[in-house]
C-alpha cells in the first residue's frame, strides 16, 4: 500500500484548466490576495455547494484552508480549481470536492479522534483539524510525509499527528478511533482498520478494481462493519503490495468504455456504471439514441461543469491508434470562450507520472442537431499509460445527449 493517488482530472467545466490564476500563490494566505478570492469563491459555490456538500463547518473549512500552501510551486496557479494534482512519488493531492464529501460523509465533530490514511499532500488532515479533536495521519511514502509533517507544522496545525508507515496496519497505540478517512484504494477493508475503528464509528472508504471503484461508508455495530455504497469514484492506482495483490488487473493492450450505452443499472447515488464525477448529468430514457437510456447534460452557466468522467490504462507503446466514436445530440448549445471548456467526447492521455501527454476526441459540439454518430481515429501518445475520457458540455451552456460511446483498437492503415 502507499500513500493516496488520485488521477488529475478536473470537474469544473474542463479536462485541462477551466480557471487559471496568473500568478503564483507563493506564500500568501488565500483572504489577502482577491484573484485567489475570487477563484476560491469560484470553487465553494460551483463545486463544493453546487456539488451537493451541505455541511456549513465542512464547507468553512474548505474555504478557509490554504490548499495552494500544499501543492507544489509551479502548480499553484490551480490551486483553487477542482482538480487533482501531482506531488511527486507518483501521488497527487486529491481535488477540493472529493475531500469535501468524503469528510462529510463522516460527520466529523469537536470531539472526535479522526485516523487518515494517505497522507499525500497533508491537505486532508488540514481540512479535518478544524472539524474534529485530533487527525493521526499516516504516510508510507518517506519524501512525502516528511514534506507533509514540516507544511502542516508550519502553518500551525497542532492537533494533526503524523506518521510514516504503512497506513493499512492502522496506528494501534491510538485507537480506537471515532472515525477513518482511506484515501487509497484496496479490494477490501483492511482488517486493522476495521478491529481499529470504534463501535458506533464511521469510515469511507474507496473499494474495487483499480479503473473501477466505488466510494463506501461504514458504520460499525456489534463489532461488524455495515456499509453503505456511496457514489463511483477513482483513485488509483498504488504502489505496494496491496497494489500487486490485486485479483483484477486491468488490461492496457484492450483498451474499452464501460456501460457506454448507459443502459446498466446505476450502482450508487443513481449514477451510471462505470461513469464518475457526474455534473449536472442525468440518465434516462427521454431521447434514447439506441436502445432505451442515454445521458444527457444541462447547463445554465457558461463555464460550469456539466460532465462523466471515465478511466482506462492504456500502453502508448503497444496500442498506437485508437476508435472512438459516440452517438450525439445537441440544443442549443453556445460555446465557451475557453478553448480546454469545449463541449466534446474527449480522452486526455497521462504518462507513468501521471503527466498529461495529450488530448483527442470529438467535437467541440455546438448548436442544435438530431441524433447523429461521429466518429474519429486518433493517434495514442506513445508515452501513454493511462485515460480518462471526459464527455459533456463541460464549460459550454445548452444541452447535449450522449449515447454508444465506444473506444476499440484500431488495426491496419
Amino acid at each position: 500500500m502507499a500513500g493516496r493517488t488520485f488521477l488529475r482530472v478536473v470537474s469544473a467545466g474542463a479536462l485541462l484548466a477551466a480557471v487559471v490564476l496568473t500568478r503564483p500563490c507563493l506564500g500568501v494566505a488565500p483572504e489577502e490576495d482577491p484573484e485567489i478570492n475570487a477563484a476560491r469563491n469560484k470553487l465553494i459555490e460551483n463545486d463544493i455547494i453546487g456539488a451537493g456538500v451541505k455541511d456549513k463547518r465542512v464547507i468553512e473549512a474548505v474555504r478557509t484552508t490554504p490548499r495552494h500552501e500544499f501543492v507544489p510551486n509551479d502548480l499553484r496557479k490551480n490551486s483553487y480549481i477542482d482538480m487533482s494534482l501531482p506531488i511527486g512519488q507518483s501521488q497527487t493531492i486529491s481535488a477540493p470536492f472529493i475531500v469535501a464529501y468524503m469528510t462529510e460523509q463522516i460527520e466529523p465533530k469537536p470531539t472526535d479522534k479522526v485516523l487518515e490514511i494517505g497522507t499525500g499532500s497533508g491537505y486532508q488532515a488540514a481540512i479535518l483539524s478544524p472539524l474534529v479533536d485530533t487527525v493521526y495521519t499516516i504516510e508510507i511514502k518517506e519524501p512525502l510525509g516528511k514534506k507533509a509533517a514540516a507544511v502542516l507544522r508550519r502553518l500551525k496545525y497542532k492537533n494533526v499527528v503524523t506518521k510514516i508507515g504503512d497506513g493499512y496496519q492502522g496506528w494501534a497505540e491510538h485507537a480506537p478511533f471515532d472515525k477513518i478517512i482511506v484515501t487509497c484504494s484496496p479490494e477490501n477493508v483492511p482488517k486493522p482498520l476495521v478491529e481499529q475503528l470504534k463501535e458506533g464509528g464511521r469510515m469511507v472508504i474507496p473499494l474495487g478494481e483499480r479503473y473501477q471503484q466505488t466510494l463506501y461508508l461504514y458504520r460499525k455495530q456489534d463489532g461488524k462493519l455495515v456499509s453503505e455504497a456511496l457514489r463511483p469514484t477513482l483513485f488509483v492506482p498504488m504502489t505496494g503490495k496491496a497494489e500487486d495483490a490485486r485479483g483484477v488487473l486491468p488490461d492496457p493492450l484492450h483498451p474499452a468504455i464501460l456501460n457506454g450505452g448507459f443502459e446498466e443499472k446505476p450502482k450508487a447515488n443513481n449514477e451510471p456504471a462505470g461513469w464518475f464525477w457526474l455534473r449536472q448529468a442525468e440518465v434516462n430514457g427521454e431521447k434514447p439514441g439506441k436502445n432505451s437510456r442515454s445521458i444527457e447534460f444541462s447547463n445554465l452557466t457558461m463555464g460550469r461543469g456539466a460532465q462523466a468522467l471515465q478511466a482506462f490504462a492504456i500502453d502508448g507503446r503497444k496500442v498506437r491508434e485508437l476508435n472512438l466514436s459516440a452517438m450525439v445530440r445537441a440544443q442549443g448549445i453556445k460555446l465557451p470562450p475557453a478553448a480546454e471548456q469545449m463541449p466534446m467526447v474527449a480522452i486526455t492521455f497521462y504518462d507513468e507520472k501521471r503527466g498529461n501527454v495529450g488530448v483527442r476526441g470529438l467535437g467541440p459540439f455546438q448548436g442544435t442537431f438530431d441524433w447523429k454518430t461521429e466518429k474519429e481515429r486518433i493517434k495514442v501518445p506513445p508515452q501513454a499509460r493511462e485515460a480518462i475520457m471526459a464527455i459533456g458540455l463541460l464549460g459550454a451552456t445548452g444541452e447535449l445527449w450522449l449515447d454508444e460511446i465506444d473506444v476499440s483498437v484500431a488495426s491496419g492503415k
